[in-house]
């Protein structure tokens, strides 16, 4: 491709409304245009990369044993009725009606539309497994659109279904897609982690999401140094205490504390470690108010309570609450002496003795505090964020965590859809059967940015070779140069003959722009071929993402670039 004959413009400064690195570059290099919030225009270099990770996709899931289908991106509004997600779904969820006042929506996901097709064409065991899946755009009227790519309204996503005769043949195909999604992710050079996850709103008993590191990630991914536990935050647990409470507790005394509300100032001021403090939050879940404890060097994973207590909502309490409760201001709450009926501590709390906590009155706290003696706890829950102090449940060695990008979701469903929608199969001796379900996401525009997040310098995107909109630029620093042209127009032809993608620069641009718009679009190998170098018998070549540059006589261009491309990822 001609540069000049390229639908691209590229932009010097940021879009004011992008937040994400890879929001402004996908912006800035011309891959894509806003049209409204949340819905973006895929520009031809945009487009290239979507179908080259697309591609991907297709081969590994057609060698994993899946098939290509196409759904429709309509559903009728019956269907989600009938798994009862029409009212569950909620504002997400685009509804519109026809001429005839049907209801329908915009697919956000299509479980209730491939189990319809399956339950009427599977009627044998002989016929499973099946394993289909599509690429095809989605929408969800997300309340905040924003990050370009990673959160729109509109998207182009992979979604999968398996249907099985039982749990243990889903689990054959689960794990043959397992490596076919560690496949995808490798082959378009990524750093990942497939992790353990909550099923969220899909449903299902069992699920992994996989996890492209970066800093700009919205999810915590904790792992093992040493061994292959990795998990979201949102399920991760760590080595229960190992120590026991003091088989002596001291006698509770009162302890003067003026204006000290936050534990590091309380465990300074009365020379105590924070790991003797008592965290005490008053927590409104739901419509009730409940107390919840924790080591003071802890922090709450407010998921991890509310799936506990299996409320929609929790919080903390307002300060007027508070003071209700408490009957002093946030910062001096204490379980001694607290009229709310729920107690609920962190597992670390058990351990704990003579210990520091609020006097539910301002400006002081007590010492030497027991639970037992002081005042009750109803459970001991894991309910605290892990952090890198803790040790692996698995081996016992160091965690890890580091921030992650969801580019992938596979699920167990189990019978969650094929149960309400009736999907079922004859078995051997002639019964009805229930078929067994798996669901398979991979967001391929996500999937791009996340790429950028994970791939890019101050001046622009850096592609891994597998997914870069071209593999080689061809760039000629004096354009009106006949022996210069010469050189770019028979390196273009050879070039393109032997399969290579080739982008030539034939702009009459200054040189600096052209390097500069070369950065920011991150081809993998940069041919500068100017006068000067050439009088000298010489070509430049430059890799990118290393910055290494090799001087070549003209005649040996071609053959390095065919070494790099085999070498690079």
């Amino acid at each position: 491709m001609r540069y000049s004959e390229l639908f691209i413009s590229t932009l010097k400064e940021d879009p004011a409304e992008a937040e994400l690195i890879s929001h402004k570059l996908m912006v800035r290099s011309g891959m894509i245009r806003k049209l409204a919030t949340g819905i973006y225009s895929y520009l031809p270099v945009g487009l290239k990369v979507i179908k080259k990770v697309e591609n991907i996709i297709r081969e590994e899931m057609n060698a994993g044993g899946a098939q290509e289908v196409l759904l429709p991106v309509l559903s009728p509004a019956q269907l989600w009725q009938e798994s009862g997600r029409w009212a569950l779904y909620g504002e997400e969820l685009m509804r519109l009606k026809d001429r005839h006042q049907r209801d329908f929506c915009l697919g956000p996901t299509h479980e209730e539309v491939i189990t319809d097709l399956v339950r009427q064409q599977v009627r044998s065991y002989r016929q499973l497994p099946v394993n289909l899946y599509q690429i095809q755009t989605k929408f969800r009227d997300e309340i905040r659109p924003r990050f370009g790519l990673m959160r729109g309204r509109e998207f182009i996503m992979k979604d999968g279904y398996s249907f099985d005769r039982d749990e243990k043949g889903v689990e054959v195909t689960y794990q043959k897609m397992y490596q076919a999604y560690s496949r995808i992710f490798q082959r378009c050079g990524l750093r990942f982690k497939a992790v353990e996850a909550d099923t969220g709103t899909i449903g299902g008993n069992f699920s992994h999401e996989f996890m492209v590191l970066a800093s700009s990630g919205e999810e915590e991914v904790v792992s093992c140094r040493q061994c292959s536990y990795a998990v979201n935050a949102d399920k991760a647990e760590c080595r229960p205490p190992q120590t026991e409470p003091p088989a002596f507790p001291y006698a509770r005394e009162e302890a003067h504390t003026p204006g000290l509300k936050s534990v590091p100032d309380v465990a300074v001021f009365l020379n105590k470690p924070v790991t003797v403090i008592l965290k005490t939050l008053i927590i409104q879940a739901d419509n009730e108010i409940i107390l919840v404890l924790l080591r003071g060097d802890h922090e709450l994973h407010p998921e991890k309570l509310r799936k506990h207590l299996n409320c929609h909502e929790i919080a903390l309490a307002d300060e007027e609450t508070v003071r209700r409760v408490t009957k002093a201001p946030v910062g001096f709450a204490s379980p001694v002496g607290i009229d709310i009926h729920k107690v609920i501590a962190d597992l670390t709390v058990e351990t704990m003795g003579n210990f520091v906590c609020g006097a539910n009155v301002e400006d002081y706290h007590l010492t030497d505090v027991n639970w037992g003696r002081d005042f009750h706890i109803d459970q001991f829950v894991d309910i605290r964020r892990v952090s890198t102090q803790d040790t692996c449940p698995l081996c016992g060695s160091g965690l890890e965590i580091n921030r992650g990008i969801e580019v992938g979701h596979i699920f167990k469903l189990g019978t969650k859809y094929s149960k309400m929608l009736n999907a079922t199969y004859l078995d051997e001796s002639g019964q009805s059967q229930i078929i067994v379900m798996g669901c398979y996401g991979i967001g391929v525009g996500r999937t791009v940015a996340a790429a950028i997040e994970q791939n890019h310098d101050q001046n622009g995107i850096i592609w891994p070779q597998a997914i870069a909109p071209y593999q080689v630029l061809l760039l000629p620093l004096d354009v009106q140069d006949k022996n210069v042209l010469t050189l770019v127009e028979n390196l273009y032809t050879d070039l393109k003959a032997a399969g290579v993608e080739v982008l030539l620069d034939d702009r009459e641009e200054r040189p600096g722009a052209k390097f500069k718009d070369a950065d920011l679009l991150g081809i993998p190998l940069r041919v500068n071929i100017g006068a000067r170098d050439l009088a000298k018998n010489q070509v430049e070549i430059k890799i990118r993402r290393s910055g290494e540059i090799f001087k070549l006589v003209p005649d040996d261009v071609k053959n390095k670039l065919m070494e790099l491309l085999g070498n690079l990822s």
